[in-house]
């Protein structure tokens, strides 16, 4: 539960809703759908739905659907909402009342357990602009708030996945995020605005290297009009935060290099975080 990351990120309103059901058996069987999604693994709501069913007497069906709004693997956060939102909706289907930042802790773990993110699922149970000062689980890890409004809302542009367990897997990527990280942190705090979490997002993603050539067009253009954007970790995404006066001058830029309609989203900040609907 101490293992985690620090940084920094923001909720969305566009995210997983998660329906579960659950009925006795005579052996544990679990079954997961994604509609509409090509996800080749399930491991990690998996791994959740195996740690709460520890939790009861007997043997269970459980049959999870996770409406998936945002593009998968590609740095949005997906297995983390997944997660988190599965945790709580099983706890409540199994009547476990258990406290809702134990379930939190579960779906960090799986996540964890995984290599699929460290501070998404923290980030998302509290909502809003979260700095993660210390690492560690919802409960555990310790955030401090960067101010926004309802006016501010993020515009990604994703190209597709990047493996984020590999990346956590390498001893090269865990070094240059180890290099720079912490210091951006430190100085995030200091400064815990919107503006200096994008100049420090791009300065950190220029860092790790990960820019590919197609986002690299993007981020040329955006530049030069002075509209500030970073990729988001770990996916060939671009993404900003802006004001809505800001959305359709983004918009021309994004649409122009999407390789799909579906591939472009805007999204409101969401400050309220995961909760049952």
């Amino acid at each position: 539960m101490l293992k985690g990351s620090r940084g920094a990120g923001f909720s969305t309103s566009l995210g997983v809703a998660t329906k579960v059901s659950a009925k006795k058996s005579t052996k544990n069987h679990v079954e997961i759908l994604t509609p509409g999604e090509n996800v080749k693994s399930a491991s990690v709501s998996e791994h959740v739905v195996r740690t709460l069913l520890t939790h009861v007497d007997g043997n269970y069906e459980v049959h999870v659907e996770h409406d998936i709004k945002i593009p998968v693997g590609c740095g949005l956060g997906s297995s983390g909402a997944g997660s988190l939102s599965l945790a709580l909706a099983l706890n409540k289907v199994l009547d476990l009342k258990m406290p809702y930042l134990k379930a939190a802790q579960i779906a960090h773990a799986a996540e964890i357990k995984c290599k699929t993110g460290l501070g998404t699922v923290i980030d998302a149970t509290f909502g809003g602009f979260q700095i993660r000062v210390e690492p560690g689980a919802p409960g555990i890890g310790e955030t401090e708030p960067i101010l926004a409004s309802e006016d501010h809302v993020a515009v990604c542009l994703s190209f597709g996945k990047i493996p984020t367990s590999e990346i956590l897997a390498s001893k090269v990527a865990r070094q240059r995020i180890n290099e720079l990280g912490g210091d951006l942190v430190e100085e995030l705090v200091r400064h815990p605005s919107i503006h200096d979490f994008m100049k420090l997002s791009r300065r950190f993603a220029e860092h790790l290297g990960l820019v590919t050539v197609r986002m690299r067009k993007v981020l040329q253009e955006t530049d030069r009009i002075g509209l500030e954007c970073s990729m988001a970790m770990l996916g060939e995404t671009i993404f900003s935060v802006v004001g809505r006066d800001q959305i359709e001058e983004i918009l021309s830029i994004f649409c122009k290099y999407a390789p799909s309609k579906r591939s472009v989203i805007v999204t409101d900040i969401d400050f309220i975080g995961a909760r049952l609907l």
